[in-house]
């Protein structure tokens, strides 16, 4: 089982090499579910090895010039107050219910993933820096639920700095990695003080999600984006449901309310797929010009 622990810690990297996020959501469930860890050392676990790979991917976005250095250190301080004080605070709060908000947040993260995604900057914004009201109000707020959970990492720092911040993807991507290292650590530090961690399994979980980190890295310009992020939010509302099933008895999933709420989200997403289908299709095919024509057989 050790074996696809590790095999499957690649996926962790991978993630973050070519998002720049989703590797605590993929950590704790491996943890906890594979290797056998309760749920307290999985979230403590899962802040170091997303923490130091999340540094080994931001060494190829520094060289391409892809951080934002000033944003990224101010926003990852105001982090590490709230990913610490949330750490602390896991320690009184029962492992059943930091799992089941950890699913809940394996479905926002979900939602956000496959949302359309927003305008990218443009590019007389690419300099711009992050205001600090917004600093200090996502820095606290991220910090807290990376803390608490192990998770609420990239998929919240990215959306911040690309659209509040102005940033480019590229560059919002880049200088999230600097935030989630940052606060990973003040997490676990929080986490340290009523939690033992298997620091061999650690390590080594850690040395196979930098390798995926590098191969994501290598891998992160030849993928679509949209398709990547679309295919990657779906396996995360599984897996958010497959925890969520694991915690909550069975007298909650047997009652009619569920289902009912189930029922209506299901309408919902399938209304808004079929309406997003028909307005590709009733876009204007754009005309052929003559000379193309002319060159068809």
């Amino acid at each position: 089982m050790i074996a696809v622990v590790i095999a499957a810690s690649l996926l962790v990297g991978i993630s973050l090499g070519i998002l720049g996020g989703g590797g605590s959501i993929l950590t704790v469930p491996i943890l906890v579910y594979l290797a056998g860890q309760d749920t307290k050392e999985a979230i403590a676990t899962s802040l170091f090895v997303v923490g130091v790979t999340s540094a080994a991917a931001l060494i190829p976005h520094a060289r391409a010039r892809r951080v934002k250095w000033r944003t990224g250190l101010a926003f990852g301080l105001v982090s590490m107050v709230g990913a610490y004080g949330g750490g602390r605070l896991a320690e009184y709060i029962p492992g059943t219910v930091l799992l089941i908000a950890f699913a809940l947040m394996m479905l926002a993260t979900a939602a956000a993933m496959l949302r359309k995604p927003r305008k990218a900057a443009a590019p007389k914004d690419a300099h711009r820096e992050l205001p600090l009201k917004h600093i200090v109000a996502e820095g606290l707020v991220v910090g807290a639920v990376t803390g608490l959970v192990g998770s609420g990492g990239g998929f919240l720092v990215v959306p911040a700095l690309a659209l509040l911040g102005g940033l480019p993807m590229s560059v919002a991507v880049g200088t999230s990695l600097l935030v989630i290292a940052m606060k990973s650590f003040a997490g676990l530090a929080g986490h340290l003080s009523g939690v033992q961690i298997d620091w061999g399994l650690a390590l080594a979980v850690t040395a196979m999600a930098v390798v995926g980190s590098l191969i994501g890295g290598r891998f992160a310009g030849r993928i679509p984006q949209d398709t990547l992020r679309r295919a990657f939010g779906w396996f995360v509302v599984v897996m958010g449901v497959f925890v969520l099933s694991q915690q909550i008895g069975t007298a909650v999933w047997a009652h009619p309310l569920t289902w009912t709420v189930v029922g209506i989200a299901v309408i919902v997403l399938t209304s808004r797929a079929v309406r997003a289908r028909n307005r590709a299709a009733a876009q204007p095919v754009p005309p052929v010009r003559e000379h193309e024509a002319a060159a068809r057989p």
